[in-house]
């Protein structure tokens, strides 16, 4: 169609930044990609410096753009990683760099918040579990240890806003994003007098609060004249990464699932409410407000999911065996002989320890054995993930579980997660989904869509069932019983000391 408008969306990774201009039925027109600066101003801290950031994400949009038709392109929105943000002062200049999300400098001020809130009154408000990574902590950190920074600063800005701030000139953020500062009041849908309170930070600081696809405004003409975009097209508010992953994938409704098989692997379950109470972070997992407007979800993960894959190939043989190891692996026998692998231990109460087991081992097991109890053990961390989430979103009924990311192209390891949970899966091939995710969101700020839902909906999404091996899911159900749904006190103990000895 000539005239078919053109809708893009940046995806601001921690390691990559990416636009890509689609169609509005989900098919990539064109896309760049750059490296996202990074700098490491001293062990254990991770920065990266605003401005880098801008000229990145414009490198990679005008790349994009030159490659469509920039007249078609109707709407842009951006999507980032959530615990970053950049002080600004009242100008919209940037006072400090920003604080890469996983930096954990800020442990100090997360303790100050368990003295001062407590972590279930926190849970209860934020339906986050305490940690350090949140913005709330790194503004702390800011006001104790930049105080000339932070007595310039006018407003906080995740990257994604910062973005859009520099491409409009309005400065807003969406509920997704304001989730991870655990400052939001998620029932309220509000910042939280009391928690900003508790950390001395001014409500003014933080943007005003808007659900993704908002319209912001057009892109101004300095930026349309760095990036390529027109002026003409719509800047809309975006959201967070995994969560606009989420939108491409078509998981907005309690139904579905959403399984993000990367480095680290994302189980969301969207809810129409959000769980009050606090029980799910109580219990490790977090909640938080959707993309899609008047939706929330429960999240958990594995930590080291398609970590753990690259890992155990690597260690027994090397990347160019893979396909080879992964094919012996699908012909060893249920239950690896014995061997176990656990990719996290989990306490009753939720305590996580990320140390790995790998146990059973004997002088007989090869290495397709081995390999094929790391897939084993990543199915069943997976179900017992999927379940608690799906069970602290209320669901009666067992979800469709929707798989993207690149580890969903390992196929026996959907196949055995098809068959630990005795029922098939859906193998989704989404391009760029973080992007697509942005990018829908911008077409609803553009009004070519009525609602997330809608946009979702015109998505034209190739899906594979993946389907139980049907001879294995009773012997697979009575390991997962007898194995893993066991709490291991005394591994966890040994990995608590291992980390204790880490840490001196």
């Amino acid at each position: 169609m000539v005239d078919e408008p053109a809708i893009a969306g940046l995806d601001i990774g921690t390691t990559n930044i990416k636009a890509v201009v689609f169609d509005p039925r989900g098919h990539p027109v064109s896309s760049a990609a750059v490296p996202t600066p990074t700098n490491t101003p001293r062990p254990g801290w991770t920065e990266h410096d605003p401005e880098e950031l801008w000229d990145a994400a414009v490198q990679a949009l005008r790349d994009a753009v030159r490659g469509a038709d920039p007249r078609r392109v109707e709407s842009v929105a951006v999507a980032s990683m959530a615990e970053a943000g950049v002080p600004l002062d009242g100008s919209g200049r940037p006072v400090h760099d920003v604080i890469a999300w996983f930096d954990r400098r800020s442990t100090e001020q997360a303790r100050h918040l368990e003295r001062e809130v407590g972590a279930d009154r926190l849970a209860e408000v934020t339906g986050l579990r305490l940690q350090p990574i949140y913005g709330l902590c790194k503004l702390m950190w800011l006001q104790q240890h930049q105080p000339d920074a932070f007595s310039r600063l006018r407003r906080w800005l995740h990257v994604a806003d910062f973005i859009a701030y520099r491409l409009c000139g309005e400065q807003a953020t969406d509920f997704s994003l304001a989730t991870r500062t655990a400052a939001l009041d998620l029932g309220a849908l509000d910042w939280s007098q009391e928690l900003l309170a508790a950390a001395e930070i001014d409500a003014s600081v933080l943007p005003p609060l808007r659900w993704s696809g908002t319209r912001l405004a057009t892109v101004m003409a300095d930026a349309a004249e760095a990036t390529g975009l027109p002026t003409s097209a719509t800047v809309a508010t975006g959201g967070h990464d995994h969560i606009c992953g989420a939108l491409a994938a078509g998981v907005l409704d309690p139904g579905r699932a959403l399984d993000s098989m990367g480095t680290a692997e994302s189980i969301l379950v969207p809810t129409a409410e959000f769980p009050r109470g606090g029980q799910p972070a109580r219990h490790g997992y977090s909640c938080g407000a959707h993309v899609a407007r008047g939706r929330y979800y429960v999240a958990g993960g594995v930590h080291a999911a398609g970590a753990s894959v690259d890992w155990i190939v690597d260690l027994v043989g090397d990347a160019e065996q893979r396909d080879r190891l992964l094919a012996a692996a699908e012909k060893v026998p249920p239950g690896a002989r014995g061997a176990c692998f656990m990719p996290h231990l989990r306490s009753p109460d939720g305590e996580v320890v990320q140390r790995a087991a790998l146990f059973g081992l004997t002088p007989d097991l090869d290495r397709a054995t081995v390999v094929r109890a790391v897939l084993e053990g990543l199915a069943f961390a997976f179900r017992d993930t999927l379940e608690a989430v799906a069970g602290h979103a209320g669901l009666e009924e067992a979800p469709e579980v929707r798989g993207i990311g690149g580890g969903a192209r390992n196929r026996l390891l959907l196949r055995l997660k098809a068959t630990v949970l005795g029922r098939p899966l859906q193998r989704l091939e989404v391009q760029e989904a973080t992007s697509l995710g942005a990018a829908l969101l911008g077409a609803v700020g553009a009004g070519l869509f009525e609602d997330a839902g809608a946009a979702a909906d015109a998505q034209e999404l190739d899906a594979e069932e993946v389907a139980p091996d049907p001879e294995q899911v009773e012997a697979y159900q009575a390991r997962f019983r007898e194995i893993y749904g066991r709490d291991y006190p005394e591994l966890r103990a040994v990995s608590q000391a291992l980390d204790r000895r880490g840490d001196d």
